[in-house]
């Protein structure tokens, strides 16, 4: 087979689904309103979202991200709710039900319990307009019928295309209504990639003591010795008004002890660089680490607003890296 045509069905594919997601977006109309208010007024009990076999792993997806957002919901089997899950449903919860026909047989058992409790509201997302889904829904999501991307029209691949994008509006959608930005989004991703892209300056820098402060008035002599014990490389020079006034490195102090023999018995003042390049404590810590790049330099100054000029923290360039951000 000519490895032309691979590229060729692919892309045949990808534009099959493609055309899917504009069916979609002509669809929506008042029912997502709908959808995502009841998302919003479900504070006193749980999102629940369910489906079969292909729906289902959707299901799944969508309310992991309903939860990463702001919006606490979990994935029930739609199959084991007829063996003792639908314990997991009470009053005052909001089920989600994802299915393209609507007449999928393991469903029928969650929609009679739900039509049972008044409390429970049933928002179904479904493809056929007859469908026992569609009919017992207190909102009826309908979703377009597409074109299949496979052969014959059998394997599930624009419908579950259009499950995932619905599910993604519904979850965007309230995430900007609650106003959930990245900080309550860093909160509920402390770890892997996401975690540290979201990590600010506050989260890795050095506080208290670890502050390599020093008053400019200070000699080097006794400068010296502080460096070094800090082993970073770098002291903070601070006036009486304990405002930062300045910055000495290492590579200051070197190149300072080429010019002058005398080193030692002169003041901070004397060697530090006026006016350190600072950054403002929320700025992310990779936005920190372009500066330090950017200005070739290892270590910036913390403080809590740009009006401020007292020094708070101190980052330096290894605290990013090994939190992984680069």
């Amino acid at each position: 087979m000519d490895k032309n045509k691979f590229k060729f069905i692919g892309k045949r594919v990808i534009e099959t689904e493609i055309k899917s997601l504009k069916k979609l977006k002509k669809s929506i109309q008042g029912s997502f309103d709908k959808a995502v208010q009841e998302i919003l007024n479900c504070k006193n009990g749980k999102v629940i979202v369910s489906g079969v076999g292909k729906s289902g792993i959707i299901a799944k997806k969508i309310a992991s991200t309903l939860s990463s957002v702001g919006t606490p919901s979990f994935y029930v089997d739609a199959s084991s709710c007829s063996h003792g899950d639908l314990g997991q449903i009470s009053s005052n919860d909001l089920l989600i039900l994802i299915s393209y026909s609507g007449e999928t047989k393991e469903l029928k058992n969650i929609i009679q319990f739900a039509n049972r409790h008044k409390k429970i509201k049933l928002i179904g997302i479904v493809s056929k307009k007859n469908s026992l889904l569609y009919k017992n829904s207190d909102i009826k999501v309908l979703l377009p019928e597409v074109e299949e991307a496979g052969p014959g029209n059998i394997v599930p691949t624009s419908s579950t295309i259009t499950q995932l994008a619905l599910g993604d509006a519904l979850a965007i959608t309230t995430m900007k209504i609650k106003k959930f930005g990245k900080d309550e989004f860093k909160k509920f991703h402390p770890s892997g990639s996401l975690g540290a892209k979201l990590k600010t300056v506050e989260d890795l820098m050095l506080t208290g003591k670890k502050i390599p402060f020093i008053k400019e008035n200070t000699k080097m002599k006794d400068a010296l010795k502080i460096i070094t014990n800090k082993k970073l490389g770098v002291l903070i020079a601070i006036n009486n008004l304990k405002k930062t006034s300045g910055i000495i490195t290492d590579g200051q102090i070197r190149r300072a002890l080429q010019k002058n023999k005398n080193l030692k018995d002169l003041f901070v003042k004397n060697i530090m660089t006026s006016k350190p390049i600072t950054v403002e404590k929320d700025i992310l810590a990779a936005k920190a680490l372009e500066i330090m790049n950017t200005k070739k330099i290892t270590s910036l100054c913390v403080k809590k607003s740009k009006k401020d000029s007292k020094t708070i923290g101190i980052i330096h360039i290894h605290n990013i890296l090994e939190a992984n951000i680069s």
